[in-house]
């Protein structure tokens, strides 16, 4: 079952977020396997991060990858865990 997940990253910059987002493209096989779709807006304090994943087991997977990465490059921990909510229904346009 699809699930959404939201992250609030406050301290966390763009130039942050692009840093790991490079790091993250440049690792070997799909480190986004099963993300379905992915967005980064500003907000006053920082980044939110809104991701639709086909299953709850992908976006684990990915936090197992990604994670190590940012604490790598010493990224503000923000304490807070995203929230996630499985998906009653989604659609992509023009498919």
């Amino acid at each position: 079952m699809a699930i959404f997940m939201k992250a609030s990253l406050p301290g966390m910059t763009t130039e942050q977020y692009d840093a790991l987002d490079a790091e993250l493209q440049s690792l070997p096989g799909d480190t986004f396997a099963g993300c379905l779709s992915h967005v980064c807006v500003t907000t006053d304090s920082g980044i939110e991060v809104y991701d639709l994943w086909e299953s709850q087991e992908a976006m684990d997977k990915f936090g197992a990858v990604m994670m190590p990465v940012a604490e790598k490059q010493g990224l503000p921990a923000t304490g807070e865990r995203p929230t996630v909510q499985q998906v009653h229904r989604y659609w992509l346009p023009g498919s």
